[in-house]
């Protein structure tokens, strides 16, 4: 007999996974599970004992069998995915009936309920290959980072890319200001800086305001926000099981919120321009980020000052050199027309964050 919501099936809405099948008749432990499927944005069907031969038993991501009913799944075809879930700490049969009903594993609530949300999420969203994450900071203030963030981003959501764009620093100004969209709906940092545990990274993709084809997670006109570790911690991860490209902008001091940030990139890129005081401050930013992230390198701005080039300064600071990034002649008259940083393909711009990506993107393949 099937429960109340056997009629939410997820199959039937485009590009959104199957959720978890629970079974079980137990009021409690059913609101228990309900409600650990909806902190992973899952959408569970819920049966009292097996459902026919052929249908979402086989078929579902994740089975989970309250322990009521266990007895009643025993003749079940044999698959994996099935997790018997109960209430009760000291019941010495429940190993027996896992082993019955065949299941991978037994969780105890509320102990596991933390486990159990990681594990549904992850079935839910997939388990396809991460978003290669770049981060990018500036050697020293108004060094351009958040420029080639927001070019990075538009060029990747050109290609055909799911793009989220993160901005990391809350002194910033705001990166939806730069992609003139201040004023679209969506959640901001201050709405989740001080998120706890799982965040589902198809719920955070839906909340966050859609501009030029990517998603972008930026702040408000408020006060600033400190962000909590754990914050940058899950909201990124959760961007990241979106599979994709994600840019992150971050600040160039490093507190506990950054290095949470940091920790989560494939590759970071310092932007240096040309002079020998940017270089020295470089010099101390990167040999910080250096502590928490091994792959970074170094993007060089010019105009250069006298007896200075970009390998110097890749050599100096110690890191590899992706090139020098561009001037743009019309880059402040765009900005006043509404044009973001990388807005056109052709522009010197669009084309180094195109090769940019072509090169980072089959390394990503070859790996």
């Amino acid at each position: 007999m099937a429960g109340s919501i056997t009629s939410d099936r997820a199959p039937a809405v485009e590009g959104r996974r199957a959720g978890p099948l629970i079974v079980t008749e137990d009021a409690e432990l059913l609101d228990d599970l309900l409600r650990l499927c909806a902190a992973a944005g899952a959408h569970p069907e819920v049966y009292h004992s097996v459902p026919e031969r052929g249908t979402c038993w086989e078929t579902a991501p994740l089975v989970l069998v309250g322990d009521d009913a266990a007895a009643r799944c025993r003749g079940a075809a044999r698959r994996r995915g099935v997790l018997l879930v109960g209430h009760d700490q000291d019941d010495p049969g429940v190993w027996r009936r896992a082993v019955e009903i065949g299941a991978d594993c037994v969780l105890r609530l509320p102990d596991a309920e933390s486990w159990l949300v990681d594990r549904i999420a992850d079935v839910v969203e997939g388990a396809g290959r991460q978003a290669l994450t770049v981060g990018v900071i500036g050697g020293r203030g108004g060094a351009g980072a958040s420029t080639l963030a927001c070019a990075l981003a538009l060029t990747a959501a050109r290609d055909g890319r799911r793009t989220m764009l993160v901005d990391g620093d809350p002194l910033g100004g705001g990166l939806d200001v730069l992609l003139g969209g201040e004023q679209a709906e969506g959640l901001r940092w201050p709405d989740l800086a001080a998120s706890k545990g799982r965040v589902a990274g198809g719920a955070l993709e839906e909340s966050l305001p859609s501009l030029r084809g990517l998603r972008v997670l930026s702040w408000d006109r408020g006060d600033a926000v400190t962000i909590r570790p754990e914050a940058m911690r899950s909201v990124l991860a959760a961007a990241r099981r979106r599979g994709g490209v994600v840019v992150v902008d971050l600040p160039r001091r490093v507190d506990d919120a950054t290095a949470e940030a940091l920790a989560q990139l494939d590759l970071g890129l310092l932007v240096v321009p040309a002079e020998l005081r940017a270089v020295a401050g470089a010099k101390r930013v990167a040999s910080m980020v250096g502590m928490v992230l091994r792959d970074l390198r170094v993007v060089v701005r010019g105009p250069y000052a006298a007896g200075v080039d970009d390998r110097w300064i890749a050599e100096v600071l110690g890191l590899p050199l992706v090139g020098e990034l561009p001037l743009e002649p019309s880059l402040l008259a765009d900005l006043d027309a509404g044009a973001p940083p990388g807005d056109s393909a052709r522009g010197p711009l669009g084309r180094f964050c195109a090769a940019f990506w072509e090169r980072a993107l089959a390394g990503e393949s070859a790996s």
